[in-house]
């Protein structure tokens, strides 16, 4: 092994015997209870909900999926797909969080996505939380596999080292601290994982920019590749017979730019959709502190959002710059931020940098496996079959889900060849669409009934299927992310399976009613009096007007 080889690995050694470490640290505390390990008793503070709430989010599409994508076919795509992310994390914050983590506790102390719609319904036989569950099941084992994809090419890159062989020992390092550890652990090493994930961005953007010499040149280059650097436009690499983009002269060919249109635009940006859907973020909402720690993280995740998106992007497109004619598939330019990590980075500092692909698929993988566990244990064990489960059953049961999550998602890994951001979109649609609706309606709709819900739930997750694999190959208008198509469904199907079913007991009524009372609410007179003790900034009192939304 060359000694470069060694530095890399030694770093990463390091960063796998850190992450364990801390599984093992939260071990006793987790274990405690069912709350403790699924949801940390709600004692998490703002830093660690912020950058766990991203870390879990921004899965290995962070640093590999993005940066493949604009590295192949410019800043159009993935331009529109960040933005549509940005704000999707800033009115998920906005919208769903403080709200969220005060009706779970209202509703009957909930410590589960599928658990808090349940009891939002009082629905005794646990359908609701039961349609949740499998859902989540299905959606979230294409995830957990879309991770291990991640470790596997990785080492593959690295070190040439068996696909196959470094994906399932990425898989089991995983599995291990989710085990043992649970939501606190997940939490703890989800901090690490984003502070390295942002560090990993910010010194390969600004190394690509130096190994470019300079921004300008960069752009220069770029600009003759047509549609690359355009937001209306999108470049159209040249494919040959073999499937590899044709080089001529070490220089990459492309075709005439394709239109990137109003109705594209619309379609890549509903990507933020996904975010008022997304378990492992709904369920560090439930878990923080309180809720006038909200706002804090709030800030802080859009942060973290915006910059390492910027960079990620930066990188790929940059890429292209440094390196044109390196990598000739789709797939192979999702291992752009590992080429460019080895050849612009001493051996001991690529090695910590690379750990951030590895931080943001286990801190994702990790998230998936943990909800997937809770929610089969929570409510489909303890809310169907043994209603008096204790926690200890309820805990070994969820470790098993995990095991089955597991080996479902190496299954899936097992095709080196599938393209992270393109399996990532398809999870995504499915989460965002079943769910999504639900939870809007759920916190501002009084009216919502559980018919509506598992009709949503339902409608959403049917239509992501159908449109993705029917409609959607048609081409034309059809072309769009079936996500769009599919939220749009399910808000429908919500209001109008709800309006032609009975209403809510009056009991669900009162607990929505006592909910919104616990809304903070500004009287005029003391509004006036704030604005002229400058205790209050008038923008902030209009703000404050505009969001007051009407209980329906």
């Amino acid at each position: 092994m060359e000694s470069g080889d060694f530095l890399v690995m030694l770093a990463m050694l390091i960063y796998f015997i850190v992450v364990i470490s801390i599984g093992f640290i939260y071990a006793r505390r987790s274990n405690s209870s069912a709350s403790e390990y699924f949801l940390g008793g709600r004692k998490v503070g703002p830093w660690f909900t912020a950058l766990s709430a991203e870390a879990s989010d921004m899965s290995g599409y962070l640093l590999m999926g993005l940066p493949g994508l604009a590295y192949w076919c410019g800043a159009s795509d993935v331009g529109w797909t960040c933005i549509g992310l940005a704000i999707g994390t800033y009115l998920n914050w906005k919208l769903v969080a403080e709200r969220l983590r005060r009706y779970s506790i209202k509703a009957g102390d909930a410590i589960t996505v599928p658990g808090f719609f349940s009891k939002r319904f009082h629905d005794e036989k646990n359908i609701v939380g039961t349609v949740c569950a499998v859902i989540i099941l299905i959606f979230f084992c294409v995830y957990v596999g879309s991770c291990f994809v991640t470790c596997g090419r990785l080492f593959n890159t690295l070190f040439g080292l068996s696909y196959s062989t470094m994906m399932i020992l990425g898989a089991l390092i995983v599995f291990l601290y989710t085990l043992v550890g649970g939501y606190l652990s997940v939490v703890a090493t989800d901090f690490v994982q984003g502070c390295l994930m942002f560090f990993a961005l910010a010194v390969v953007v600004v190394g690509t920019v130096v190994a470019a010499s300079g921004f300008d040149n960069a752009v220069a280059f770029l600009s003759d590749i047509p549609g690359f650097l355009s937001m209306t436009s999108i470049a159209v690499p040249t494919v040959g017979s073999d499937g590899l983009q044709v080089v001529e002269d070490g220089m990459p060919l492309f075709d005439s730019a394709a239109s990137y249109g109003l109705l594209t635009i619309i379609s890549t940006m509903s990507w933020g959709l996904g975010y008022f859907g997304m378990p492992q973020i709904l369920v560090r909402f439930m878990g923080v502190r309180s809720n006038e720690e909200v706002k804090v993280s709030r800030r802080i995740a859009i942060v973290w959002v915006v910059v390492s998106m910027a960079c990620a992007v930066g990188i790929g497109i940059i890429g292209r710059a440094v390196i044109p004619g390196a990598l000739l598939t789709n797939p192979d330019a999702e291992t752009i931020f590992i080429v460019l990590s080895r050849m612009i980075l001493p051996s001991f500092v690529c090695g910590v940098v690379v750990c951030g692909i590895l931080a943001a698929s286990m801190s994702s993988a990790s998230s998936y496996l943990l909800i997937t566990g809770s929610s089969v244990a929570e409510n489909i064990y303890r809310g169907i079959f043994k209603k008096n489960a204790t926690d200890n059953q309820v805990l070994v049961v969820s470790r098993i889900t995990l095991v089955v999550v597991l080996l479902f998602g190496i299954f899936v890994a097992f095709d080196e060849n599938s393209s992270i951001f393109g399996v990532v979109s398809y999870a995504w649609a499915g989460l965002g669409a079943s769910f999504g609706p639900l939870m809007l309606f759920s916190l501002y709709w009084r009216r919502t009934n559980k018919y509506g819900a598992v009709a949503g739930m339902l409608g959403g997750a049917a239509m992501v299927l159908i449109w993705h694999n029917l409609i959607k190959p048609i081409g034309g208008i059809f072309g769009i992310y079936e996500l769009l198509p599919a939220f749009l469904t399910s808000c429908i199907l919500i209001v109008l399976v709800s309006k032609l079913t009975k209403e809510p007991d009056a009991s669900v009524y009162a607990e929505f009613d006592t909910y919104m009372e616990d809304e903070p609410v500004l009287e005029a007179d003391s509004l006036e009096k704030a604005i002229e003790a400058n205790a209050v900034e008038p923008t902030e009192v209009a703000v404050e007007f505009f969001e007051k939304e009407p209980v329906l």
